[in-house]
C-alpha cells in the first residue's frame, strides 16, 4: 500500500502539525513586526479620551480631540455608554481588556462561520485559522486600532445563527444592539424584512430604539449634538479621499480630489448597489441561505457607507466562509492574498492616473466583485438537475394493473384510499427526489401532469404509477395507514429523519 504523499504526509502526525503551526506563528510574528503599519491603539485612545472627558472632566462626549489631530468620538452616544467602564481603569488596562474582547468576538465569528468544519481537525484547525486571520489586514488593523467592528460582526452573526438554526425567538437583539452602537448594521434590519422575519425585524428595531432612548436620557446634550450636527460632519472622521476609505464614496473622492465628490452621483451609485444587493439577497433567502444573505448585506453596507476604513472590511469574513463552503478555494485564496498585502497603501501619497484608480481602490473592487458574484442560494446546476429529475419522475403514467372487484360487503373506498392502493405520489408544487428532502422554505419548480378530460382519479398535480404493493382489497388495513403520497407531501414541509 502506498503511503500518504504531499500535504497529507506533512500533516500525518500531531508532531508535524505542531511544527507547521509553530512555523506559521513565526512567519506571522515577523510579518506583523515588519510589514504592516502598527496603529498603536489609536481609536481606542480616542474612545478612552472621550469617556474620560465626559466622566471626569465635565465635558461632552464629542468635545474630546486626539492631541495633534482633529479626530474625536464619532459613534452614537449609546456606544459611549457601553464604553463607560473604561473610566474606572487606566489606559493600559483598557487596552488589555479590548484585546480580550476582540479575541472573544473573533472566536465567536469563526465558530459561527466555520466552526463545524474546523472541529473535524481538532486543535490544528483552530490554530491554522488563527494564524491565517492574524495576517488578514482588516483583522490585524481591528486589533491594532482597538476597534469595535469584530464585536459588531459577532452580534450580527449571532442573529444569523439563531435564524439558520430555527431558534428565532431572540433573533434581532444582536442586530439591534449593533445598529445602536454604529449606524451601518441597520441595513441588516432591512435584510430581516426581505426575509419576512418581521418578528426579528421588530425586535431589532425595538432594541435599537430603546438603546438610543437610554443614551438620550443619560446624555441629552450629547445626543442632541450627535443627531443634529456630528452625524453629518464627515471631517470628524477623516478625509473622504484618504486611501484607507474603501467605500464607493472614497473611490469618487479620489477621482476628483482635492474637490468634494458629487453627493448626487454617490447617492445614485449607492442606490444601484442596493438594488443589486436586494435582488441577490432575495434569491439567497428564497433558498433559505442565510449565511450568503448576511454575507451580501455586509458587502453592501461596506460599499454604500460614506466611509469604510480598511479595518471595517472584517465584514467580508462571512463571504470567505461562503466561498469555502462552496469549494471556491482558488478564489478565496487569491482574495485572501490581496487583503493581506496592504497593497492600497502604495498609493498613499498619489492616487492619480489609471494605476492609482485601479490600485488605490483594490479593496473596493474586491468587495464589489463579491457582491456581484458571490455564490448565493441553490447552485444553478443543482436547480437544473432537480428540475430534470422532477420531469423524469412525472413522465407519462404506465397502464395501471387490472382493478380487483371489491367484495359485496366492502364499502366503497374513499378517494384517498384509492390513491394509496394505486401507489399514487402526490406532488405539491414540485417533485421530491426519492430519498432526499427539500430544504424547509425552498420550493421546487411547479410540475404539471396532463390528464385525459373527464378521467377519474387523483386531483390535478398528482402522478400515479403502477405498483406491486398489494391493494387495500387484498391485505388488511393498517391501524394508521399512511400512503406514499402522504409521506411525499409531508417531506416537502418537514424533512424525514436522517
Amino acid at each position: 500500500m502506498r503511503g500518504p504523499s504531499g500535504l497529507a504526509a506533512v500533516l500525518s502526525t500531531d508532531r508535524r502539525r505542531l511544527v507547521l503551526v509553530l512555523g506559521l506563528a513565526v512567519v506571522v510574528g515577523v510579518f506583523t513586526a515588519t510589514v504592516p503599519l502598527l496603529r498603536d491603539w489609536f481609536d481606542l485612545r480616542v474612545y478612552y479620551g472621550a469617556v474620560d472627558t465626559w466622566v471626569h472632566h465635565g465635558g461632552s462626549i464629542y468635545d474630546y480631540r486626539m492631541p495633534g489631530t482633529t479626530y474625536g468620538f464619532t459613534y452614537p452616544p449609546f456606544a459611549a455608554l457601553g464604553m463607560l467602564p473604561m473610566a474606572l481603569v487606566g489606559l493600559r488596562t483598557a487596552i488589555a481588556i479590548a484585546l480580550v474582547i476582540n479575541l472573544a468576538a473573533l472566536a465567536c465569528v469563526v465558530g459561527i462561520l466555520v466552526g463545524p468544519a474546523l472541529r473535524r481537525y481538532g486543535w490544528f484547525g483552530f490554530a491554522l485559522a488563527a494564524c491565517l486571520l492574524a495576517l488578514l489586514e482588516p483583522v490585524r488593523d481591528t486589533f491594532s486600532f482597538g476597534q469595535v467592528n469584530l464585536v459588531l460582526l459577532a452580534l450580527v452573526l449571532s442573529d444569523a445563527w439563531l435564524l439558520a438554526g430555527g431558534r428565532g425567538r431572540w433573533a434581532g437583539v444582536g442586530i439591534g444592539l449593533a445598529a445602536a452602537i454604529k449606524l451601518t448594521p441597520a441595513l441588516f434590519i432591512v435584510l430581516l424584512l426581505l426575509g419576512r422575519r418581521r418578528r426579528a425585524a421588530g425586535v431589532a428595531t425595538a432594541v435599537a430604539a430603546a438603546a438610543t432612548a437610554l443614551a438620550a436620557w443619560a446624555a441629552p446634550d450629547a445626543s442632541r449634538f450627535y443627531w443634529t450636527d456630528a452625524l453629518w460632519d464627515t471631517t470628524r472622521i477623516g478625509r473622504l479621499d484618504y486611501v484607507s476609505n474603501q467605500s464607493l464614496q472614497g473611490v469618487l473622492a479620489r477621482l476628483v480630489a482635492p474637490e468634494d465628490p458629487s453627493r448626487a452621483l454617490w447617492a445614485t451609485v449607492a442606490l444601484l448597489v442596493l438594488c443589486v444587493w436586494a435582488r441577490r439577497t432575495s434569491r439567497a433567502l428564497a433558498d433559505d441561505d442565510w449565511t450568503a444573505a448576511f454575507a451580501l448585506t455586509g458587502l453592501a453596507a461596506c460599499l454604500v457607507s460614506p466611509i469604510t476604513w480598511v479595518h471595517h472590511l472584517v465584514w467580508l469574513l462571512p463571504s470567505f466562509a461562503v466561498l469555502l463552503h462552496r469549494r471556491r478555494l482558488g478564489v478565496a485564496a487569491v482574495l485572501y492574498a490581496v487583503l493581506c498585502s496592504s497593497v492600497v497603501w502604495l498609493w498613499f501619497d498619489d492616487a492619480s492616473g489609471l494605476d492609482g484608480f485601479l490600485g488605490s481602490n483594490v479593496y473596493t473592487w474586491v468587495t464589489l466583485g463579491l457582491l456581484l458574484w458571490l455564490p448565493a442560494g441553490q447552485p444553478r446546476g443543482a436547480r437544473a438537475d432537480l428540475i430534470r429529475r422532477a420531469r423524469a419522475t412525472l413522465a407519462a403514467p404506465r397502464p395501471a394493473a387490472p382493478a380487483i372487484s371489491a367484495a359485496s360487503d366492502q364499502s366503497s373506498p374513499s378517494p384517498s384510499g384509492s390513491a394509496a392502493a394505486a401507489g399514487c405520489a402526490v406532488v405539491t408544487g414540485g417533485a421530491a427526489e426519492p430519498g432526499r428532502a427539500l430544504r424547509p422554505g425552498r420550493a421546487a419548480e411547479p410540475a404539471r401532469v396532463a390528464e385525459p378530460a373527464g378521467a377519474e382519479g387523483p386531483a390535478a398535480g398528482t402522478a400515479c404509477v403502477s405498483s406491486s404493493v398489494p391493494t387495500g382489497s387484498t391485505r388488511p388495513a393498517a391501524s394508521k395507514p399512511q400512503s406514499s403520497s402522504e409521506r411525499a407531501s409531508s417531506y416537502t414541509v418537514t424533512p424525514p429523519p436522517a
